[in-house]
């Protein structure tokens, strides 16, 4: 089994089910591709691009929250929405595919913290508090500053709910702050080495060593926004999964897809002015030989031949990433 920690597919569940008029859209697009690609947990954020922000934020959110669960309700024998560690075991088992809802970035809640509580009780077990933008909460990976008295008051009552952090699209003020005072259980979906490609999205090796000190994990985003883009190969994903391992430990590192080709071409490219993308990148781009989670046995392929075997590689594909959530998830 393997455990993907960032997917944004619920952005084209949502614009199928809800725009297009489809049916049984999960079944018919991502589902086989887990499936194939051997997926048995997949995290699924939501995600509201900057069109809809402010005013459309939180009815964006629960347009992909409704679609999340009926994407759960529709495949109940092959599907289950992670809320406990009883439905995590199920995964566990083998007896069903996992969904875990999360947030990218906390634009919903508006300027209060009662949303943290509503979603918590639609599902939410992980979440950030930026995209790369400043919102009330934060300051993103494309700003300088960390965070509000809201957001504070926010991570306050995730760790009481229980919800894991996720520093990804964080400032580099924004994660030392979560690291120091965040009580809860953190980590960093989707995102790379900066000493393997030097990109604001990297994390440095200091702050991989601080996120260690704290049991924090690091999920590798398979995009070449993270991992390259001068050499977008599986080789060079490795490179990033390798250096990781070495600084932060091999039982700290998974696998944090984010995978963006198949979105862009359903939903469009629409390019926004904090996107930290390189001259000549779009968002539609991927690894050559990885164009979605169908394609997860090639880069398994890739770690196998470059001494990636046994406990250590079960650790990278799923372990890890699923230890985490049990040792977060309420009874």
């Amino acid at each position: 089994m393997l455990a993907d920690g960032h997917t944004d597919l619920l952005m084209e569940l949502a614009h199928r089910s809800h725009r297009l008029g489809e049916t049984d859209v999960f079944a018919r697009t991502w589902l086989p591709l887990l499936e194939a690609g051997g997926v048995g947990l997949q995290v699924c954020p939501v995600f509201v691009e900057l069109q809809h922000q402010p005013e459309g934020s939180l009815r964006q959110a629960l347009g992909q929250v409704a679609a999340f669960h009926a994407a759960v309700q529709e495949n109940g024998e092959r599907v289950v929405a992670v809320r406990t560690r009883a439905d995590l075991e199920l995964v566990e088992r083998g007896a069903r595919i996992g969904l875990v809802l999360a947030l990218e970035g906390v634009e919903p809640f508006g300027y209060e913290t009662w949303g943290a509580d509503l979603f918590w009780e639609l599902g939410l077990r992980v979440a950030s508090l930026t995209w790369n933008r400043r919102n009330p909460y934060a300051d993103g990976a494309a700003e300088e500053g960390g965070l509000s008295r809201l957001g504070r008051a926010l991570l306050a009552r995730f760790a009481e709910l229980g919800v894991v952090l996720d520093l990804s699209h964080a400032s580099e003020r924004l994660f030392a702050e979560c690291l120091e005072t965040y009580e809860g259980r953190l980590c960093v979906t989707h995102a790379a080495c900066r000493a393997v490609h030097d990109h604001p999205r990297n994390l440095t090796d200091a702050q991989l060593r601080a996120l260690a000190d704290r049991d924090g994990l690091l999920g590798i985003m398979l995009h070449p926004l993270a991992i390259d883009p001068e050499r977008r190969t599986i080789d060079r994903v490795v490179d990033h999964v390798d250096h990781a391992a070495s600084v932060l430990g091999a039982e700290r590192v998974f696998l944090g897809g984010d995978w963006t080709k198949r979105l862009t071409a359903v939903l469009g490219d629409v390019p926004v002015p904090d996107g930290l993308m390189p001259a000549g990148l779009d968002a539609g781009a991927g690894i050559d030989g990885l164009d979605g989670p169908e394609d997860y046995p090639a880069l398994v392929a890739v770690l196998r031949a470059r001494g990636w075997d046994g406990e250590r590689l079960d650790g990278l594909l799923s372990a890890n990433l699923v230890r985490l959530l049990r040792e977060s998830l309420p009874a």
